[in-house]
């Protein structure tokens, strides 16, 4: 059949015309001739289809058979389903299968949780008859059966992993077990009571072999071992007897100077060994110093083997027990009582601590021997490590030497001035001041001036540089730890002086300046020390060694105590100079009186602040501090003055005279700004500039006395000139003067309007 399904190919029914060109037009004969053939080829498939259906009519008619039977059960099946349906809306046959179903879930839940409970109640009734048992054993003296059953009762009972959610009966399974743990723990710690005793009469430790406590007579000192050991309970029940032992055998045996020495012996029963003795003697030369540690390490190895032999019965997990449990105690006791005792007080000694490093080794691998020590722990090996470093330990101890003595002499020094300091002048260098040999007058290395600095600046100097000469001769681990002991030592003063003298801080004292001083002193002293010592130091730290950043914290440590200093004395100043009120109506007598004890209080102030400062302070320093608190002085009397509003004849005569006064009061305190500026003129700052310069409002206070009792005429032209202006006077000023001294009149406005239009 399958060739009557190909395609009609155009060109076999046209085969006699060129087609080879598809754009050619088709004639109407062409198409007749298409349409002919076309039908003939129709009659020959409808031939072909008859008689292939003939050929196979069976095949079609059992094909039909199969289709009608088909359909009828599918008809079947239609009625079928439907009567279910109908079965199943008339009696709901789900819902009760669903509750069987239910039902027999429960009841298989139910037997399955009885099972799960009764399984549980068989464990539980064990384990309380293992409990029984184990206890039962325990007083009967079976202590080896008695610690492995507590033992395995831990894992069953998930001793220390616990969960929520287990029934409350492992609770209390748990709470039994523990009460019978800690009455074996006890009962233990009893028998180590009673093996190993120490004698104070006789200075004898005693290990018994045969051990009787609470009514269990004859137990044997290596089954009690075995059973601790079972139990895991060996650290805590031996930790008696280590004490002990450390106490009065390990101690003893390593005191430098004075050590004990060690006698052993044994009491042979009839065929046992029943007790073993370590007999502690007083050495008989108490003159012999051991040196290099021999015979202190040979008595703890006496006393060791005694404990290996006699309680831990040659059985390297129990010395090694034991081990663990005393040698960070009896390492630390060697090391204080010792190793640190023979540390080298002077870097040449280090050399002959050498034999103590090889001797403190072949100790430690004696004890490994033994098992007291671990032969894969690094950290036992505490006094190898030790005295290997002992560089480190030794340059640890000299930095806690100079860090001690710098604390000490911060902390009792009183900042006192020198005795025999009584120089009133400039401190400069090649000066003729020679004579004073004091310590606390020191060079300042970048100026050409002197500085009186307190026994702690001076002393704590001398320790920084003898430390960091020692630095230039050791090597580079001990240089490294002088080095930070030099920064720290210099870095306590910022630490403990300013605490210590927070109070003296707060008032107009010498403490103060030689705090400043100090301050001052240290940062440029810090600065030139890598320049002193740096090409002398170990090359390792050469390039790593800094000074100079501590420098900028004295240098402005010591500005803020210095401007602290001259804030609290113009403060103290200004609370002076309220009292005069303004300087109001001084031609009263109570007024004047009143401002005249005010000036005589500043001029008092300024006086105390001038003998301390003056002797103390550089001199560059002391003028450029005076004048700030001279101009704050002057100012604001001048500023008081030119504020009042109408003043008198006699009040002028008055407020002139207090200005006389107070410059003449102060003049001994002018001349010596000017020495130290005639002293000065050489220094790094401008001084040739004349002290008006330098405190302007002082010519303009000796201005305004002359003002006082000045004509108006006089003081117009003193404006024209310049010469007001020039003392600091403004426009507004000077017409409120005169509007304040002279009455108003043609010759005042003319006066004032003629100030007004000067040119300047």
């Amino acid at each position: 059949m399958d060739p009557l399904f190909d395609r009609i190919n155009v060109r076999d029914l046209l085969s006699g015309h060129d087609l080879s060109d598809p754009s050619t037009p088709l004639s109407t004969p062409d198409l007749r001739l298409i349409i002919s053939r076309l039908e003939s080829h129709s009659l020959h498939i409808k031939s072909k289809v008859r008689s292939y259906l003939l050929s196979h009519r069976e095949d079609f008619a059992s094909l039909f058979s199969q289709c009608n039977d088909a359909v009828f059960k599918t008809s079947e099946i239609s009625d079928n389903v439907s009567g279910i349906l109908s079965l199943i809306s008339d009696r709901p046959i789900d819902v009760e299968i669903r509750k069987l179903v239910d039902e027999i879930g429960r009841t298989t839940k139910e037997a399955r949780e009885k099972r799960e409970m009764l399984g549980l109640l068989k464990i539980i009734v064990g384990i309380c008859e293992r409990l029984e048992g184990a206890r039962s054993a325990f007083s009967d003296g079976r202590l080896r059966f008695s610690a492995e059953e507590v033992k395995e009762l831990k894992k069953a009972l998930r001793i220390g992993d616990e969960e929520e959610g287990e029934p409350i009966v492992y609770g209390l399974l748990r709470k039994q077990w523990a009460d019978l743990f800690d009455e074996m723990q006890d009962l233990f710690s009893k028998f180590m009571e009673n093996a190993v005793r120490f004698e104070q009469d006789s200075r004898t430790i005693r290990v018994k072999y045969k051990l009787c406590v609470d009514k269990m007579d004859g137990i044997e000192l290596h089954t009690v071992m075995e059973a601790m050991d079972v139990a895991g309970i060996l650290d805590y029940s031996l930790a008696k007897a280590a004490d002990l032992i450390i106490k009065h055998a390990i101690t003893p045996a390593v005191s430098y100077g004075s050590p004990a020495m060690f006698a052993e012996d044994v009491n042979q029963g009839s065929e046992v060994i029943s007790e073993a003795v370590l007999k502690i003697l007083p050495s008989q030369d108490c003159k012999i110093v051991d040196v290099d540690g021999d015979a202190i390490y040979a008595r703890v190895i006496q006393v060791i083997k005694f404990i290996f032999k006699h309680i831990c019965f040659e059985n390297g997990s129990w010395i090694r027990s034991f081990g663990r449990l005393t040698w960070p105690r009896i390492s630390d006791i060697i090391i204080s009582k010792f190793l640190s005792k023979v540390v080298p007080e002077d870097a040449s000694k280090l050399v002959d601590f050498q034999k103590i490093v090889k001797c403190t080794s072949e100790f430690e691998f004696s004890l490994k021997e033994m098992m007291f020590l671990s032969a894969s722990d690094g950290k036992d090996y505490r006094l190898s490590s030790f005295s290997e470093n002992v560089e480190v330990h030794f340059a640890f101890r000299k930095k806690t030497e100079v860090l001690g003595k710098a604390r000490n002499l911060l902390l009792q020094c009183d900042f006192s001035v020198p005795q025999d300091y009584t120089s009133k002048g400039p401190l400069l260098k090649n000066d003729g001041m020679a004579i004073n040999s004091s310590n606390q007058v020191v060079d300042l290395i970048f100026s050409s001036e002197r500085c009186v600095v307190s026994k702690a600046a001076s002393q704590l100097m001398e320790l920084v540089h003898q430390t960091l000469q020692d630095v230039c001769l050791s090597s580079a681990r001990v240089a490294w730890e002088f080095y930070h002991a030099v920064r720290d030592a210099i870095l306590l003063y910022e630490a403990v002086i300013p605490v210590k003298l927070e109070r003296q801080l707060d008032g107009i004292n010498q403490v103060a300046i030689l705090m400043y001083n100090d301050c001052l002193f240290l940062s440029q002293e810090i600065l030139g020390l890598a320049f002193e010592y740096r090409t002398d130091f170990p090359d390792s730290i050469k390039e790593h060694a800094v000074f100079a950043d501590m420098a900028p914290r004295f240098h402005l440590m010591a500005e803020e105590i210095l401007q602290r200093q001259i804030q609290i004395v113009i403060f103290n100043l200004r609370e002076v100079i309220d009292g005069a009120d303004g300087f109001q109506n001084t031609h009263q007598m109570q007024q004047f009186e009143s401002a005249k004890f005010s000036i005589d209080q500043a001029v008092f102030i300024l006086e105390k602040v001038h003998i301390i400062w003056e002797p103390l302070l550089r001199p560059s320093t002391y003028k450029r501090s005076m004048c700030m608190v001279l101009e704050s002085v002057f100012s604001r009397i001048t500023k008081d003055i030119l504020l009042l509003d109408d003043l008198a004849a006699e009040e002028t005569l008055q407020l002139q005279r207090l200005i006389h006064m107070m410059l003449d009061n102060l003049s001994s305190l002018l001349k010596s700004l000017i020495s130290a500026f005639d002293s000065n003129e050489k220094s790094e700052e401008d001084t040739s500039r004349p002290i008006d310069d330098l405190i302007p409002s002082l010519r303009k206070i000796r201005k305004l006395g002359e003002l006082l009792d000045m004509p108006l005429k006089s003081i117009t032209s003193a404006w024209e000139s310049g010469e007001l202006m020039s003392c600091g006077f403004t426009i507004l000023e000077l017409k409120d003067f005169i509007r304040a001294i002279f009455a108003d009149s043609t010759l005042r406005k003319e006066c004032i309007w003629r100030i007004e239009n000067v040119t300047l």
